[in-house]
């Protein structure tokens, strides 16, 4: 149940009311069951000194683009109440002239645009107004019987205005309802959500909770477990089977899902979505439409219910039945554009963005891992909606074309507008071994900046993982994802993929880093040191490069794989024969690699550094001794030594490496492949021939 969220002694401290209304916006967008991703709106009218030092009579709201759970001061939008006030005797206007006319009531022009509901708020006799889209009232606006229950509830103390799109009509109707009705405490828009109101922000938000609390409690008595969606239809497999099915089918839906663009996946198996996904009448629920508008844009119309019966030996017949549904969802999505659109629409991607598989759960799809939770996040709320409504009567959704017209909105296509431009490896995945190390983990930094989301593999999970959280800590809630591999494992390489694959969907950069290194004399070189070399570098690279290349042709989506070698793969190195030979066998499997890969896309290339003895594990051990000694000099003078004797005076960095590895994994390189590029300052004895 939903429970105030309200701290008096920190709101208290609160100077001044529009601190207050963000403290207010933020409690109300904390609880996901009380306002969508994105969506509602908050506003608060209070008197302010304009730029003479004036009185004015100003109204914050949510400006367009915002969120209410993290919005701040700056993402409100000011404007004179005077200005606004006149507009209500207006008849009509439309959505273009509200706009334009918004514009011009703002008291600083730096703000964000303001929503498509402000008027909602100024038409409102209230000083502090809050729209939200609880799933207890949506459940209730969403029955077919919805009215008459809403009276059940609410006696004569609400208004009900029957679903129109928001704008200046709407937002006409309800401050005429609510005129009219001296008793009012609410508004109930069908299909929409409510609008509750108070004198101080305090009070506004005690009867937004109040009123959700009530429809609550009022379907919760309705509330039959052993009938919801019908029942059970579907047994729900064990944890560790659900995972592991997911994990093999993720990428093959991500090659489906992604045609124009990439797209970035995302497993959700909570209690709520198991129960829907193995409903007896949830296939058909799920096709009614979205259960509310705001879903619109994030989930599609409906998601694809993938008619399936949970058994874990059927994983070829999943994957088979995953191909049929993707491909005919994109026929059905295409046909759906063609009937409904406007000229000047352009269709977005065709592929679904909610993936529901029984007695598995839920796959979700984005332009990133946090917009698929987006979908995901507003797939639970129309989930709580459907299992309020089907209590309560039948769910009821949008007609198709005001679904499309909804969807396909100026008004919401602005919002999309405001976020930034993609960068070039958005919607990738890079999957770093020896990620915690000095060239994997600068690597990983280097991806992330321009928009990957990065796996770090590596035996030193601790250290993986304190990298993994500094890029999160910056980047945003999982960019990074530390796993523990040894390379010279196959169980534990494939493991790691399928982490890799339950995490984001697939794999589209690989970067083969992890390594060691040792020196010997070559009459004193073991046959244990020869083949840890050969395990590591040799044996290692192939295990994480097939299979890459496995994923890689699943998806079919190409890829890029870049190695990290050696100037050592083309120079025969004094007293590191075991390392020189495996250095070389990783150079030349790249190029059988990339010459069995052009046909799928797949792209190998290798970098050739010379030593680098920045945050590097290998040069803090003995193989910094061991080559100091090679050239007869102290360890302490290694890095002047590696200086002096390349052609351009210069160390090399774990930075630089990151930078070959970017420009080999990026759009720049797209036409090239099976190419050795060596970063080593210039060493003449290294120069390829």
């Amino acid at each position: 149940m939903v429970q105030s969220l309200w701290e008096a002694s920190k709101a208290a401290e609160l100077q001044s009311g529009l601190d207050q209304l963000v403290y207010r916006s933020n409690i109300i967008g904390a609880d996901r069951r009380v306002c969508n991703y994105g969506g509602g709106n908050t506003s608060s009218k209070t008197i302010v000194k304009d730029f003479r030092g004036r009185d004015v009579e100003v109204m914050y709201v949510k400006g367009s683009g915002s969120d209410l759970a993290t919005m701040k001061a700056g993402n409100f939008t000011g404007l004179r109440m005077d200005d606004i006030r006149p507009l209500f005797e207006k008849a009509e206007m439309s959505d273009e002239d509200m706009v334009a006319y918004l514009a011009n009531c703002m008291i600083d022009p730096k703000h964000p645009r303001a929503s498509i509901e402000t008027l909602l708020h100024a038409f409102l006799p209230f000083k502090h107004v809050d729209h939200t889209h609880p799933d207890s009232i949506i459940s209730l606006c969403c029955a077919d019987n919805g009215k008459e229950l809403a009276q059940q509830v609410f006696g004569d103390r609400f208004v009900w205005v029957p679903y129109i799109r928001p704008g200046f009509t709407l937002s006409k109707m309800i401050a005429e309802g609510v005129l009219n009705n001296p008793k009012a405490e609410l508004v109930l828009m069908e299909k929409h959500g409510l609008v509750t109101w108070g004198e101080t922000s305090e009070e506004c938000y005690a009867q937004t909770i109040k009123i959700i609390s009530e429809a609550e409690a009022f379907i919760e008595a309705r509330i039959d477990e052993a009938k919801v969606f019908g029942g059970a239809k579907y047994e729900t497999l064990p944890a560790d089977v659900r995972r592991n099915i997911a994990a093999k089918v993720m990428p093959t839906i991500r090659g489906a899902v992604s045609d124009a663009k990439k797209m970035i996946l995302s497993f959700d198996d909570a209690d709520d979505v198991l129960q829907f996904v193995s409903g007896r009448d949830s296939a058909k629920l799920s096709q009614v439409g979205a259960a509310c508008p705001d879903h619109l844009v994030h989930t599609k119309v409906v998601p694809l219910f993938i008619d399936w019966t949970p058994n874990a030996d059927d994983i070829d017949g999943l994957i088979a039945k995953l191909k049929e549904g993707v491909a005919a969802y994109k026929e059905q999505y295409t046909a759906y554009f063609e009937r409904n659109k406007n000229e000047g629409d352009v269709m977005f991607e065709a592929a679904p963005r909610v993936i529901l598989i029984p007695g598995v759960g839920m796959i979700n799809t984005g332009k990133s891992w946090a917009m698929s939770q987006v979908s995901g996040a507003l797939y639970h709320r129309a989930i709580a909606v459907m299992r309020g409504a089907t209590a309560l009567g039948n769910f009821v959704s949008l007609s198709e074309n005001e679904s499309y017209n909804v969807e396909y909105w100026p008004l919401e296509l602005y919002k999309l507008s405001l976020a930034p431009p993609e960068a070039e490896f958005s919607r990738q995945i890079a999957f770093i071994t020896g990620g915690a190390g000095g060239i994997g983990s600068e690597t990983a930094r280097r991806l992330v900046s321009e928009g990957a989301h990065v796996v770090l593999a590596d035996l030193n999970l601790e250290g993986a993982q304190k990298v993994a959280d500094e890029i999160n800590a910056k980047w945003g809630e999982n960019r990074a994802l530390a796993v523990k591999v040894d390379v010279t494992s196959e169980e534990l390489v494939q493991a790691a993929y399928d982490a890799t694959a339950l995490a984001y969907g697939g794999v589209d950069i690989i970067v083969n880093n992890a390594g060691l290194a040792t020196s010997s004399p070559f009459d004193e070189t073991s046959l244990k040191e020869w083949n840890l070399n050969m395990n590591v570098l040799g044996t290692g690279y192939f295990l994480v490069a097939r299979e890459a290349f496995k994923v890689m042709k699943t998806q079919s989506i190409g890829g890029s794989m870049v190695f990290i070698a050696s100037k050592n793969s083309v120079y025969a190195g004094k007293n590191a024969t075991a390392y020189s030979a495996a250095k070389a066998l990783e150079a030349h499997l790249a190029r059988c690699i990339a010459a069995e890969g052009g046909e799928f896309g797949i792209r190998v290339n290798t970098i050739l550094p010379d030593a680098i003895l920045q945050g590097s594990a290998i040069w803090n051990g003995n193989w910094r001794n061991e080559r100091a000694a090679a050239y007869g000099i102290e360890p302490d003078q290694l890095e002047e030594y590696y200086r002096k004797r390349t052609t351009l005076l210069v160390n090399i960095y774990p930075r630089d490496i990151a930078e070959g590895v970017a420009f080999f994994a990026s759009s720049k390189s797209a036409k090239t492949t099976g190419c050795m590029l060596t970063i080593d300052g210039g060493v003449p004895a290294a120069f390829t021939r």
